[in-house]
């Protein structure tokens, strides 16, 4: 296993992609630490980590990114339990409004988007950096995403949260460098599940046409012709936090089906 008594902390565990990933981490044998706001969901995640049966750890904190207070709390919980943290992917997000103009977003809107795509990655790297200094190790991965490698039109509170998550992970890479962690992130396409249906059905509304036209739109402009799945990510995320990508640090991994090619 690549990760055997890694300690990995996961937010916006509870579901979805960052269910897969810190399901992925523990197939690696990982310590796994599951952070997300819904605690029932979070809760029934770690008991699928513990059926795994691999004589590894796994516990929920509930947290909200966006509170210093409690993503100090993640931290120190984690140290208490396992004495390091080897592991952070922040895989938190919101996808904010979805097919309006700059000049139609609300402050509260853009704010909210910007606490927890942005802040949230920045409380969090703020919270574990100590430890991994100390330790000189560490594997840091952002879930950023290829609304932050071009324009995206309709979509800008969302796609400058995820461009500045990118400037975030390689400013990062270049002050932990020298203490042997490496900062990397995952720019996933457009992935299959609740959040890209959602996008899917509020885009056909305001146009004014079918979900079905919507789906094949994007998968068009794929260069696979086919949508990402939670897996895919993952993947990608144990590769970055395991020592084959130990030469690997201030770059993005596109998986995105050649979305941006």
């Amino acid at each position: 296993m690549r990760l055997a008594d890694r300690v990995a902390v996961v937010t916006g565990a509870a579901k979805g992609m960052g269910g897969a990933i810190s399901a992925a981490l523990a197939q690696e044998g990982a310590h796994v630490v599951a952070a997300a706001r819904e605690e029932g969901p979070l809760r029934a995640l770690v008991e699928r980590l513990a059926g795994l049966e691999r004589g590894r750890r796994y516990v929920a904190v509930p947290t909200d990114v966006t509170e210093e207070a409690q993503v100090a709390a993640l931290a120190h919980r984690t140290l208490e339990e396992f004495g390091r943290i080897d592991i952070l992917v922040n895989a938190a997000g919101v996808i904010g409004p979805i097919e309006r103009p700059l000049h139609e977003i609300t402050p509260e809107e853009w704010d909210h988007v910007l606490a927890v795509n942005l802040r949230g990655v920045y409380l969090c790297c703020r919270a574990v950096v100590p430890a991994m200094i100390r330790q000189r190790y560490g594997k840091i991965v952002n879930i950023a995403g290829t609304s932050g490698l071009r324009g995206y039109r309709n979509r800008a509170a969302y796609s400058s949260s995820k461009w500045a998550v990118r400037g975030l992970t390689r400013t990062l890479a270049l002050e932990l460098g020298p203490y042997n962690i490496n900062v990397n992130a995952v720019c996933p396409g457009v992935v299959e599940g609740d959040r890209m249906s959602t996008i899917i059905t509020a885009k056909a509304r305001i146009r004014g046409t079918t979900e079905r036209e919507v789906y094949e739109e994007y998968v068009g402009e794929m260069a696979l012709r086919r949508f990402t799945r939670d897996e895919d990510v993952a993947h990608a995320v144990v590769f970055l936090a395991s020592e084959e990508s130990r030469q690997i640090t201030g770059h993005d991994l596109i998986v995105d089906g050649g979305w941006d090619v």
